[in-house]
């Protein structure tokens, strides 16, 4: 009998809460992802990081204070808040509109160039990050509370 077909799998989800202060900015949730994955028991797996909005990403990158200035100043020139765009025109914008709406689709863009999850592998029980590694929530549009799924997925 092959062995891999012994294993039992184990998932576990769990969604993480965290409160921004300003856009960009770049919040490292490392320690908060560690937690989880320890939690759960997995020896061997992936640890899905999801930011459940289209105005928040999760990215991996260095935590180095000059590095993030940089990344966050390269964030707004590549979609600055004060051009125009239709999605802010509220004159002629008629989807998914709530009364709280506010003009934010250079946080939507830079979205899109960033993405909404890292997968990161789980060896011997811990995130296999590389030495300078570290997972980010990055706010995009305004400070807010800001939900985060981790899924963990492997054996234990």
């Amino acid at each position: 009998m092959n062995p891999l077909l012994t294993i039992s799998a184990l998932v576990r989800s769990q969604i993480l809460t965290f409160r921004t202060h300003k856009s960009p900015e770049f919040l490292d949730i490392t320690k908060e992802v560690e937690r989880v994955v320890e939690e759960c028991g997995v020896r061997e797996g992936i640890a899905l990081v999801f930011s459940c909005h289209t105005t928040a990403a999760i990215r991996i990158n260095e935590n180095e204070p000059l590095l993030l200035r940089d990344m966050e100043e390269f964030l707004k020139r590549l979609a600055p808040r004060e051009l125009y765009y239709r999605h802010n025109d509220f004159g002629i914008r008629t989807h998914n509109m709530t009364p709280e709406e506010c003009p934010n689709a250079h946080a939507h863009l830079q979205h899109l160039l960033l993405g909404a999850s890292e997968a990161v592998p789980i060896r011997d029980g811990r995130l296999a990050l590389g030495r300078w590694q570290r997972i980010f929530l990055v706010e995009l549009d305004r400070p807010r509370e800001r939900e985060v799924l981790v899924q963990v997925v492997g054996c234990a």
